[in-house]
């Protein structure tokens, strides 16, 4: 009696059985980390990314930067002679600053 051997046109084994734990990759790659999946998008750059996050700061807080010298500027600065549409976008983005700077003072104070 010839032996008969059964082999499924499928696998339940995954086919990549290491995983990498570096956190660039994470991030640059656009894996998923716990249930979250952040993707950055592509760049052509990604060293010169990482040293600027390293060097300079995250994403967040090269925005606040920007958003505090905004916030100057339009200080110093006469709307007037701008339109209605170029105003109320001024308006709205010293909406958001102050909310995020709400938010900021808030979070500061679960800290401490």
């Amino acid at each position: 009696m010839a032996e008969m051997s059964f082999q499924p046109s499928f696998s339940l084994a995954p086919e990549k059985l290491w995983q990498a734990i570096n956190p660039w990759n994470w991030t640059f790659e656009g894996s998923q980390v716990g249930l979250i999946n952040v993707n950055i998008g592509a760049t052509k750059y990604p060293e010169t990314e990482r040293a600027i996050l390293d060097e300079v700061g995250s994403y967040g807080r090269q925005l606040g930067r920007i958003g505090d010298a905004l916030e100057v500027l339009i200080g110093h600065f006469d709307a007037q002679a701008l339109s209605e549409a170029e105003r109320d976008a001024l308006t709205i983005l010293e909406g958001d600053l102050a909310k995020i700077r709400r938010i900021k003072a808030r979070e500061r104070k679960k800290v401490q």
